[in-house]
């Protein structure tokens, strides 16, 4: 059981490990948007974005529903902005730590 638990959580990583797919769901953490409107709003091609979104969509990270002529994208779980809030969480953590020790280096350097 725990290995595919772990083979789930690699492949669900593995579905956000594109810059644009990232893009894609910190739009719909707010909101439901249309592919035009991702396409709009990441300021990018919408065939590269029909692109991921098939992938988000093949791993159930986002659904489409269809209205009229076009299709509105949603995440499928409201935790997914849970989770990039604390990517990008950690990601200022590292910076931070990374800064400071510049810091230190510069500091270290002028004293010698």
């Amino acid at each position: 059981m725990d290995m595919e638990m772990q083979r789930f959580k690699s492949e669900f990583f593995k579905a956000l490990a594109h810059p644009l797919r990232i893009r894609i769901l910190e739009i719909l953490a707010e909101g439901d948007k249309s592919v035009n409107e991702i396409q709009l709003l990441a300021e990018s091609e919408g065939s590269a974005v029909s692109q991921q979104l098939t992938v988000l969509k093949a791993k159930n990270i986002v659904t489409g529903t269809k209205e009229g002529n076009r299709v509105i994208y949603s995440l499928r779980d409201p935790m997914i902005t849970e989770l990039l809030d604390v990517a990008k969480r950690i990601f200022n953590n590292q910076l931070s730590e990374t800064i400071t020790i510049l810091d230190r280096l510069k500091y270290t350097d002028k004293e010698e």
